[in-house]
């Protein structure tokens, strides 16, 4: 049992969207108790703190401490593909950077050490769950699972199904009975090896077709084949939807020619067959998260809420490929779960804070009636707590509620000067609510890697 000692920012409970501020929690010096199990104990004010607790170790951080970040989309083979120029758009990127980048995973030893970075940089950003895209290389799958493992991260990934594709992809296509083989031979080696049960594992699988244009209705018609019979061991479905949508030849003109569908998530809905028609069963559900969503139709929006699929938001990555704005405003009234991740490699940042950033710009930005200022809880909850209700994970992380596994970051803004200065000399309100407000908004969108100093998870500290 130990206890840590610093300025406490979380969102308690489980508030929807529109309570979000009324659920943020400040103590400005608190005391965070972690059982030897790595779950939390008791938290409150400092000098609150029981005498029972009196003689456990302390560390005083003193600077903040926040639950970990949660990146709902990220790529683990494009760990080097940062700031790639691919010459235009979505699929040109794709095309000219990405495959070409993601064919060198075939080397295992390449591999590793990719798996090595990858584990390290999420570390060094806080990052202590995310949702990965994986690589079409078993080799390079098992590598990354070995490494999370091995650092104590939760990682939730799946190899990137491709069974079609341009000729730069050809290294990264397989035949769809091979692929369908691949995924399954996947879950059985790695789906909650560590506990054994999906609500305790800290290392998890997803299905993962690229997007619609890397398989074909076959292809997809098996997954959800293949998925009917593993939902109930916990296993996620991950894919993009409504990425780009350049006029005449962009990816949502692309699915929606090559299918024949009303829309592009019909296409992981069972209805991949021309005119929307069912082919098979829905790769939809509470474990299901889609990234992007830029362009969604009402009607889809509508049916990712009825089902509990999520979005992961990555505004930049969305700024990075020209691919527009996610409509805020539309998709949480359609009662959509929004969460955030940083796409990388066409999101340059790995700070989930830095993502953040952009998406307090883009919302605000957006034109008459859709902008929107969101606030600093909004904006820790999105970081927080809705990436782990995305991953249906809710119950377990998320925030810092007694009973929750102690996954949390501190933050010393003394290790990162431009931090600590607007920390100490920035402007704050006379009104104490407000105040807080913005003290946690300069945190969030002011944070820098060098400024987290610890990382936990289950109340173990991770290191890179």
């Amino acid at each position: 049992m130990r206890t840590y000692r610093g300025h406490l920012f979380h969102i308690t409970g489980s508030p929807s969207l529109e309570d979000v501020a009324d659920h943020l929690v400040s103590i400005p010096d608190g005391a965070l108790v972690i059982a030897d199990q790595g779950t939390i104990e008791w938290i409150g004010p400092f000098d609150s703190l029981p005498e029972v607790y009196g003689s456990a170790p302390l560390t005083d951080t003193g600077g903040f401490i926040l639950p970990g970040f949660v990146d709902t989309h990220i790529h683990f083979p494009q760990t080097y593909s940062t700031q790639a120029f691919g010459g235009g758009q979505l699929l040109e990127w794709l095309d000219q950077s990405i495959f070409p980048a993601e064919a060198q995973l075939a080397d295992d030893s390449l591999a590793d050490q990719v798996a090595s970075d990858f584990v390290r940089r999420r570390i060094t950003s806080g990052t202590t769950a995310a949702m990965v895209v994986g690589s079409a290389f078993p080799g390079a799958q098992d590598a990354l699972f070995q490494r999370s493992l091995a650092a104590g991260l939760r990682v939730v990934s799946g190899r990137g199904v491709q069974t079609v594709g341009p000729p730069s992809a050809g290294a990264l296509l397989t035949g769809e009975d091979e692929a369908i083989q691949l995924v399954e031979e996947e879950i059985t080696r790695w789906h909650a090896v560590d506990t054994g049960d999906h609500t305790t594992a800290l290392v998890q699988v997803a299905v993962v077709p690229r997007f619609s244009l890397s398989v074909t209705p076959r292809t997809l018609e098996a997954l959800g084949e293949l998925y009917a019979g593993v939902r109930d061991q916990g296993v996620y479905f991950h894919s993009h939807l409504n990425e780009n949508n350049r006029p005449g030849d962009g990816e949502i003109a692309a699915v929606l020619a090559q299918y024949g569908v009303s829309s592009y998530l019909d296409t992981y809905d069972g209805k991949f067959l021309p005119g929307s028609a069912a082919g098979g069963r829905s790769l939809l559900g509470r474990r299901s998260i889609m990234a992007h969503a830029v362009h969604c139709q009402d009607s889809e929006l509508s049916r990712m809420a009825e089902t509990g699929t999520s979005i992961a938001h990555c505004p930049t990555s969305q700024l990075y490929l020209g691919s527009g704005t996610m409509p805020w405003r539309r998709s949480a009234a359609k009662g959509v779960t929004i969460a955030l991740g940083t796409d990388v490699g066409a999101g340059d940042e790995w700070l989930i804070p830095r993502v953040l950033g952009d998406c307090y710009k883009v919302h605000l930005s957006e034109s008459g009636d859709a902008g929107i200022a969101l606030g600093p809880a909004e904006l820790l909850h999105t970081a927080t707590l809705a990436g782990a209700r995305a991953l249906d994970m809710e119950e377990r992380f998320g925030n810092l509620d007694l009973g929750k596994d102690a996954d949390f970051i501190v933050v010393d803004p003394q290790r990162w000067e431009p931090l600590a200065q607007v920390i100490e000399h920035g402007v704050r309100s006379d009104d104490a609510a407000l105040a807080t407000q913005q003290l946690l908004f300069t945190l969030l969108l002011g944070l820098r890697e060098p400024a987290i100093a610890e990382v936990y998870v289950q109340g173990r500290r991770v290191q890179a």
